[in-house]
Formats: structure tokens, C-alpha cells, sequence
């Protein structure tokens, strides 16, 4: 382990609601590009890295990032910041396509 994982931040969702669009305003003021994509059942996405820093929010559905042996399981609302070059793969958990914005910081 090459203490990556303690650079990843996981931002869970407020107890007051939330939108896409205001989730959307948040990343970009913090200098993010975001892009949405929906990902289906069963997606996986072997273990790669990023050549900037990254966050991923999910919008819809259950996506799983693991790093370096942790386990990260993102729900509707919550979001994750990777430092660039982390290491990590990415699936969808559960029946439900998961929509997330995909996020660079520029």
C-alpha cells in the first residue's frame, strides 16, 4: 500500500436534498469538468488510473470503487475525490444502472 488511499476523500450526501444540478455546480466551482454517463448492470472497469485529480458522484443506482484493498461503495448523492494516478477499478452493484458525473479537475 502506498498511503494513496488516505489522500481519497469520500463526501457522503447531506441529509437535505439534493439535485443533480446542484451537485453538478458544486464540482465545477471547485474547478472539476464534469461529464454525466450511465453506466448498466454489471459494468466494470478494470484497475487504471487518471492523469488529473478525479471525483465521481453518483446520481442514480450503486457504484464500487475500490483502492488499494478499501472498498468504497458510492450511493445516490455521494461523491469521491482521487488524487491523480490512483490506482482503482470501478463496477456497478446491484439491478439498477447507475448515472453519476464523471469529473476532472482542470
Amino acid at each position: 500500500m502506498n498511503n494513496t488511499v488516505e489522500q481519497v476523500v469520500l463526501k457522503r450526501a447531506a441529509t437535505a436534498p439534493w439535485s443533480e444540478a446542484a451537485l453538478a455546480e458544486s464540482m465545477r466551482t471547485e474547478g472539476f469538468r464534469t461529464t454525466r454517463y450511465e453506466y448498466g448492470p454489471g459494468s466494470y472497469f478494470s484497475p487504471h488510473d487518471h492523469e488529473n485529480d478525479k471525483c465521481d458522484a453518483v446520481i442514480q443506482g450503486c457504484l464500487r470503487l475500490e483502492i488499494e484493498g478499501v472498498i468504497y461503495n458510492l450511493m445516490p448523492g455521494d461523491r469521491i475525490y482521487l488524487p491523480a494516478r490512483t490506482m482503482h477499478d470501478a463496477r456497478v452493484i446491484g439491478k439498477s444502472p447507475v448515472i453519476s458525473l464523471d469529473a476532472v479537475l482542470v
